[in-house]
């Protein structure tokens, strides 16, 4: 659909950008904080660890009087459970609980609006030592948790989000931590973790809007839409299925409280179906989101199977489609129509507006982006400069299809791309950066941690400042 006229951002739009716990803030062990599930993971020694990451625990007022000059309405954040609750339940920790007022007070006293992730990956180990997300059990500890959180922070906080990324902790568990290496009936399992996070999703919905009827809460998937290889029926189908496997299991479940028809006769298929019970599925029906969430990178493309020509890597098929090899269901392709970043993940900004449309189409909720970005190798230049003009160039073409998909029809009430700040990746460390604010530290050595503004800041400075209106990419520097 081409438009005369777009409709602009709207008045009140949510500019903002994101983090997670364990990403940023360092000070694993400090302030009484438990360990989790990431500070007992093993990653390679060849990229930094999570200890100290951006050390925003102890910089957070500089960072935020950061945030606040480069003009953001909202900050998404995630609270570390351990950092509360160091046993994943219990006793809670008074250090962790005056941290994130210290933190949401900084915000709202230079009026950004908080937006706070609940859950982003970081399980506490003491949970996961007792089954983690298989054991029923932690599904009453995040919703006390939950419930601990509305109440402590909730007199200031407007907007939640539940679980982030649900699916992919689901689809790559081995990788992102979520299933112990050796674990007999691995996608059995995951596929039962996946109904117990659910469940502790909707019982924090009900909470939710039981203790903080002003506030609204959803759910923040990695959502992408699904390009078919060809247009031969069975490529066709092939996109079909995964799109139900990979993005409407989890939205289905979150807004309608039931089982999408096409992933259940695959978990069928498969001797993936979770154990379920009448009163289970009663609670899903009740967890109400007021909004979507979703976190978009790339577009994927699937087939029925896989051509002789195509040399993909499975880097490729881990790191960006994130679609594996089940040639009875689907097979992840090449997208010959798309570019690749530095990573090898594709480039899709059209697929950004796509899949705005189809998670509107098919809920008929507000969306917000809670993650959107580029990753890439940036560099110190002279005078603590970094021109990361490949950023401004990715973000300002995503932008692009948001007005698009606002022009659409969607509604859509903000934007937080990845990352305000650089972070440590998950898996590619420190090098991977995608802030607005450079972090002066290499995989091993800390330097001195300061913190410089990159070109995209005063781009992303003058976007808000102009409601999206000007992206050009030439700016004062």
């Amino acid at each position: 659909m081409r438009h005369q006229q777009l409709k602009p951002f709207p008045a009140g739009f949510l500019w903002g950008a994101s983090t997670s716990a364990y990403q940023v803030e360092g000070a694993w062990n400090e302030g009484g904080k438990g360990p989790s599930v990431i500070d007992k993971a093993i990653f390679s020694d060849q990229i930094s660890d999570f200890t100290v990451t951006s050390d925003h625990y102890h910089r957070f007022k500089q960072d935020v009087a950061l945030f606040a000059e480069l003009g953001l309405k909202t900050y998404r954040f995630s609270i570390a459970w351990s950092r509360l609750f160091p046993q994943g339940s219990g006793e809670l920790n008074a250090e962790g609980v005056a941290f994130y007022q210290q933190l949401i007070d900084e915000l709202r006293q230079h009026d950004i609006e908080p937006l706070v992730t609940l859950y982003h990956f970081d399980l506490p180990w003491a949970l996961q030592e007792q089954g983690g997300w298989s054991n029923p059990a932690t599904i009453d500890a995040f919703e006390h948790f939950a419930r601990t959180a509305f109440e402590l922070y909730g007199d200031r906080v407007n907007y939640w989000l539940t679980i982030n990324e649900q699916n992919m902790m689901i689809l790559k568990g081995e990788v992102i931590g979520t299933l112990p290496p050796g674990t007999p009936d691995p996608q059995k399992t995951l596929y039962q973790q996946n109904h117990h996070m659910m469940l502790a999703q909707a019982k924090a919905m009900i909470a939710c809007h039981q203790l903080l009827p002003q506030a609204k809460i959803g759910p923040a998937p990695n959502i992408s839409c699904v390009y078919p290889a060809t247009s031969r029926p069975e490529d066709v189908l092939a996109a079909n299925n995964f799109t139900s496997i990979r993005n409407w299991l989890y939205l289905d479940l979150a807004c309608f409280g039931r089982y999408n028809a096409v992933a259940w006769s695959f978990m069928a298929e498969k001797g993936y179906l979770p154990a379920i019970t009448d009163e289970e599925m009663a609670i899903l029906r009740q967890g109400k989101p007021d909004f979507i969430a979703f976190n978009y990178y790339a577009s994927a493309t699937v087939g029925a199977d896989l051509p002789q020509e195509d040399e993909q890597t499975p880097d490729q098929l881990v790191d960006q489609q994130l679609a594996g090899i089940d040639k009875t269901v689907y097979v992840g392709t090449e997208n010959r129509w798309l570019k690749k970043n530095q990573f090898n993940w594709y480039i899709d900004p059209v697929g950004f507006r796509i899949t705005a449309r189809e998670i509107y189409d098919r809920y008929h909720l507000p969306l917000i982006v809670t993650e959107n970005g580029l990753g890439a190798f940036d560099e110190l230049a002279a005078g603590n400069k970094i021109y990361d003009d490949y950023r401004i160039d990715y973000l300002s073409a995503h932008i692009e299809q948001l007005q698009l998909a606002i022009s659409d029809g969607v509604e859509l009430f903000g934007y937080c791309p990845w990352s305000a700040i650089d972070l440590v990746s998950t898996h590619q460390g420190i090098r991977k950066r995608y802030g607005f604010i450079y972090v002066n530290r290499d995989e091993h050595d800390l330097k001195d941690l300061a913190r410089f503004k990159k070109k995209s800041f005063a781009w992303y400075q003058r976007v808000i400042q102009s409601n999206g209106q000007n992206l050009a990419n030439s700016v004062e520097y």
